[in-house]
C-alpha cells in the first residue's frame, strides 16, 4: 500500500467524492437510478459544497495518486449537559472503495482515519448501518452491536 493515500477530504476533492458517490450507487442500486449522472453530479456538488466544513465531514482513499475510496461522517450534537462529556457523536456513511481497489487493506485504512478523529475530537460513539458485505470489515474494525440503542423505521422498505 506504499502508493496509497488516506486524507481528509477538502472542498477542491469534491468532484472527486462526487464522482466516487455516483459510482457507488450506481454499483449498489443500479436498476433503481432515475437521475441522470450530469443532473446528479451538479446537485450532489452543491449539497457537499454546503456541507463540508459544517457537519460533514470526509475522508478521501488515493492510490496511485488517483481517488478510489472514500468515507464520510456527520457529526450529531448532543444538547448541552451542565455533566462534563462528549459534545456531538458521529454517523458513518458512504462508506466505498472501488471494485479494483478492494482487498488492499484501503476499507480497514479509511475506517482508522475515521477513529483516529473521533478520538482526537472526542465524539462520544461512531454509528452506523452496514450493509451485509460491509458489516465483517466494521467489526473487524472495532464497531459492535449496540448495547442500547433503538429504532423506529419510518421509511417504507
Amino acid at each position: 500500500m506504499s502508493d496509497v493515500v488516506i486524507r481528509r477530504a477538502e472542498l477542491d476533492d469534491i468532484p472527486a467524492l462526487v464522482a466516487l458517490r455516483w459510482r457507488f450507487k450506481v454499483e449498489e442500486d443500479g436498476d433503481e437510478v432515475l437521475q441522470e449522472e450530469e443532473e446528479f453530479i451538479a446537485g450532489c456538488d452543491g449539497w457537499l459544497r454546503a456541507r463540508m466544513g459544517g457537519s460533514w465531514r470526509a475522508w478521501l482513499a488515493e492510490a496511485g495518486g488517483r481517488p478510489c475510496g472514500h468515507v464520510f461522517v456527520s457529526l450529531v450534537e448532543k444538547i448541552p449537559s451542565p455533566c462534563p462529556g462528549p459534545e456531538a457523536l458521529g454517523y458513518v456513511t458512504n462508506f466505498y472503495v472501488i471494485p479494483e481497489q478492494r482487498n488492499r487493506g484501503l476499507g480497514r485504512a479509511l475506517l482508522d482515519e475515521v477513529t483516529r478523529y473521533a478520538r482526537a475530537d472526542q465524539l462520544d460513539t461512531l454509528i452506523v448501518w452496514p450493509s451485509e458485505r460491509s458489516a465483517p470489515l466494521y467489526r473487524r474494525c472495532g464497531f459492535d452491536a449496540p448495547v442500547e440503542l433503538l429504532e423506529q423505521p419510518i421509511a417504507p422498505s
